[in-house]
């Protein structure tokens, strides 16, 4: 039987704002039909903290420490806590709610999606699995995270390896269309990471920075021998076709549909208004 058809497309690294402003432009020509659901693998230039649609930026972000190590900052359309995109493979999914892959909860269709992510690390022989809260405390804590930071706890269905965090993803839903997208660590520099978020006193940086160890991980910090960002679309490549069961039809966009995507950049994911909102 012959499988559908979606699109994949791989935009490089781009700015901060255009990455937003791609990924909502996409859901939206879904929206409209005009074109098929589509998986886009992208990159940051510069390295990047995207912080998610409620998060409040100068309650949990140290904006000082952002200019220092001189990353960009968007907000997402999608929801989660803030994120530092720099050794990264990060994708996107935008796929209906009606489509009959799709569960009608977010939770399931989570799962789903996420099946291309799992198959992607058992590519790059990993031993991931989805986690899943084991306890009552457990499913609370998922509800009620105690940091900003996105790394530091595995929410329904994301991917664990040896019982940390390796991947991290959010989501959204709008028009009728889901978007999913997230993060997928190659390698981590964590002292960056923590200089980015405020605490109440240097102790609870270090008491969380410790604890981090044990949470979340990279994968190279799993491998014997590191892998490169190439191999890394490669496995995640075949992973999502192989997990969604489709066949890829790499596109490219019109010149018609970068200027509608440089326009929103400029528009939304470019303006203060709409970074520092919160």
């Amino acid at each position: 039987m012959e499988k559908e058809k979606w699109y994949f497309i791989d935009s490089g690294k781009q700015s901060p704002a255009y990455n937003m402003a791609m990924d909502e432009m996409l859901l939206r020509w879904h929206s409209e039909g005009k074109i098929p659901p589509v998986v886009r693998f992208y990159g940051w230039n510069p390295s990047t903290l995207s912080i998610g649609y409620f998060q409040k930026v100068h309650k949990d972000i140290d904006l000082d420490a952002v200019d220092r190590h001189k990353l960009g900052f968007v907000r997402r359309p999608t929801g989660g806590r803030a994120v530092l995109h720099d050794q990264e493979l990060t994708y996107s999914v935008i796929v209906s709610e009606e489509h009959p892959l799709m569960p009608a909860t977010v939770t399931e269709a989570y799962r789903v999606i996420s099946e291309g992510l799992l198959q992607g690390f058992l590519n790059l022989g990993l031993d991931a699995y989805f986690s899943v809260p084991k306890s009552k405390e457990e499913e609370q804590g998922l509800k009620n995270p105690q940091s900003a930071v996105c790394f530091d706890a595995p929410s329904w269905y994301e991917l664990v390896v040896e019982g940390r965090k390796i991947a991290g993803s959010a989501q959204t839903r709008q028009k009728g269309v889901i978007l999913q997208h997230g993060s997928i660590i190659i390698d981590l520099d964590e002292d960056m990471l923590f200089d980015v978020f405020t605490y109440s006193n240097d102790r609870v940086r270090e008491r969380m920075q410790r604890a981090f160890h044990k949470k979340a991980v990279a994968i190279n910090a799993l491998k014997t021998t590191p892998v490169t960002h190439e191999q890394v679309v490669q496995a995640f490549h075949k992973g999502f076709a192989d997990g969604l069961n489709v066949d890829w039809v790499d596109y490219k966009l019109t010149e018609e549909q970068e200027n509608e995507i440089q326009a929103l950049a400029a528009e939304r994911y470019e303006s203060d208004e709409w970074n520092y909102r919160r």
